[in-house]
């Protein structure tokens, strides 16, 4: 009997998903939007987004993997567990998760899985971008997200419909960013800071402390050099906070 997945294993998706590196470049840019969405209060309700921001990372990783690795019949269960907690959540608040706010995280995930991608590698392909953009909309249409664009062109436009409408600068901001740099302390929140300067967008960048001129930029071709020396190891060592690195090296899954 075959196995039929909800991502072909030849997917661009499975490129994105099985690279750690690339994965904590989705969640740096994604962490610097998160924390202007006007919608942020959501995260703060449960506590834990403040209070262990990296241990949150992990969590949505996994769900993000599972989805993109497993069965179809095991990732289309995973969507609707996303769902169901996100129903929980807005049943002990007493009222309802905005649509505008499912849409604005699921287009950060298409949005910043493209960017990482393309800063640590290469630009996608138009076949490419159609076919992450198709997944994620599936994933959202699985956790009933309401008015999904039904194609990248479509989504681009909305997408910087909401860059330009949901975004703003407030205390929760600042509490979010405060928490950051206590967890990866000071030269380790730079780095942030620096990649979060090269892969945001201009709505984004315009409403933080973003470096100008990011050194790191200087530095993406060594990256990639040392990678392909077969030195990916030592350079997590150094950059990664150490008590992270065998959580951060198990979401390789470039041979899945």
């Amino acid at each position: 009997m075959t196995t039929t997945y909800f991502v072909k294993p030849d997917s661009i998706v499975r490129r994105i998903w099985g690279d750690a590196d690339v994965i904590l470049l989705v969640f740096a840019g994604s962490a610097a939007e998160f924390a202007l969405n006007k919608a942020v209060d959501w995260l703060f309700f449960t506590g834990k987004l403040p209070a262990d921001p990296i241990a949150r990372l992990f969590s949505t990783v996994r769900y993000a993997q599972e989805i993109v690795f497993a069965p179809e019949d095991r990732a289309r269960q995973a969507v609707h567990r996303m769902g169901a907690i996100h129903g929980g959540v807005e049943r002990q608040r007493g009222y309802a998760i905005p649509d505008w706010a499912y849409r604005d995280v699921l287009y950060m995930l298409i949005d910043y899985s493209e960017r990482a991608y393309a800063l640590l590698h290469r630009p996608l392909l138009p076949d490419e971008q159609n076919e992450l953009f198709t997944v994620f909309r599936a994933v959202g249409a699985g956790m009933g997200v309401a008015d999904l664009p039904t194609t990248y062109a479509d989504w681009q436009r909305d997408r910087q419909l909401h860059l330009d409408r949901d975004l703003a600068h407030s205390d929760f901001t600042d509490q979010l960013f405060a928490r950051y740099r206590e967890q990866l302390g000071s030269w380790r929140y730079n780095l942030l800071l620096q990649a979060q300067a090269l892969l945001v967008p201009r709505a984004v960048s315009e409403r933080l402390p973003l470096p100008q001129k990011p050194v790191l930029a200087q530095t993406i071709g060594l990256y990639r050099i040392l990678n392909g020396l077969g030195l990916r190891s030592v350079v997590q060592r150094v950059l990664l906070p150490t008590e992270y690195l065998d959580q951060i090296r198990a979401l390789d899954k470039r041979n899945s």
